[in-house]
């Protein structure tokens, strides 16, 4: 019987039957619904539940590392033809696309309260509209205390900026053979990625400590805080994912298993952390300076 991963004779990868795709939807599945019964309760589970939703989480993260351990042994084994790669870079490209709508949804509501804010006082004082519309009259709304741009939010723009030198450093060095320099440089960037996390942690700490966008006596003062944490936030896991994308590719490459002709899976990292740069300057110029 000839040798079912023998050299294909085509350009296209017919891919081996895989469990990951069934695993990884009914483990999203018991997460999503562990994320309801925490925060509401469901199916006869109060409300408080954990165990749930760390329990589909950690299916997740197992399918995850099986499956993308399964595209890495395609790699390595040759099924990655020139065409198979154009077909990754392909779908790299509409998924980082997919991010900037993400985004772009949460700047269209911010940009929503903080430029067309004047248009309230037009709005008719009916029931409870009224307190709101007053709220949004100025923006951010009265009360409400906005942290200064040039500390921590310009701290983590450098360490952003830096990085997305350093990984670009990197793959530049791994291009040209410098094994040593593409190592050092994902070395840094993976600690800088470490880095931004830690300061918007202590961000965070500092704003719910001084409870700076939670004035009671400030009518509808959530709204500022919502759109801050929600674009943010997102922005902080993305960091953490792209910190744990980089840092695969550095235990890769110290495998062995990048080749300057070969690496792809590093320009996709290397893509998604200038994707990540991109972002956090529009929130740095737009959340914390010209409307913080």
């Amino acid at each position: 019987m000839a040798d079912a991963h023998a050299a294909p004779h085509h350009d296209y990868h017919l891919v081996d039957p895989s469990p990951w795709p069934l695993v990884a939807s009914l483990a999203t599945t018991v997460m999503m619904v562990g994320a309801v019964a925490w925060m509401k309760g469901v199916f006869g589970l109060p409300e408080g539940t954990s165990w749930l939703f760390f329990a589909g989480f950690a299916g997740v993260l197992y399918a995850a590392f099986g499956w993308w351990a399964d595209v890495i042994k395609e790699s390595q084994r040759g099924d990655h033809t020139p065409v198979v790669s154009i077909g990754l870079r392909y779908g790299m490209v509409l998924f980082i696309a997919s991010e900037i709508m993400f985004f772009a949804a949460f700047f269209w509501m911010f940009f929503e309260m903080a430029i067309f804010n004047e248009a309230r006082a037009f709005v008719p004082e009916v029931g409870n509209w009224a307190d709101t519309a007053a709220a949004w009259s100025t923006w951010p709304p009265q009360g409400i205390e906005t942290l200064d741009a040039w500390q921590l939010p310009l701290l983590n723009t450098v360490i952003l900026l830096l990085s997305g030198t350093t990984v670009t450093w990197a793959h530049h060095a791994l291009q040209v053979g410098d094994r040593k320099g593409a190592r050092m440089g994902l070395i840094i960037t993976v600690a800088l990625g470490v880095l931004f996390t830690a300061v918007q942690a202590y961000e965070y700490e500092h704003i719910l400590h001084e409870n700076l966008f939670f004035n009671e006596e400030a009518l509808n003062s959530g709204l500022y805080g919502s759109i801050f944490f929600m674009a943010t936030g997102f922005h902080g896991f993305h960091v953490l994912i792209g910190t744990i994308f980089l840092a695969v590719c550095l235990l890769r490459l110290l495998a062995g298993q990048f080749t300057p002709q070969k690496h792809f899976g590093f320009e996709a990292a290397a893509w998604y952390w200038h994707f990540v740069d991109v972002v956090w300057l529009f929130l740095f110029a737009f959340v914390y300076v010209i409307f913080g």
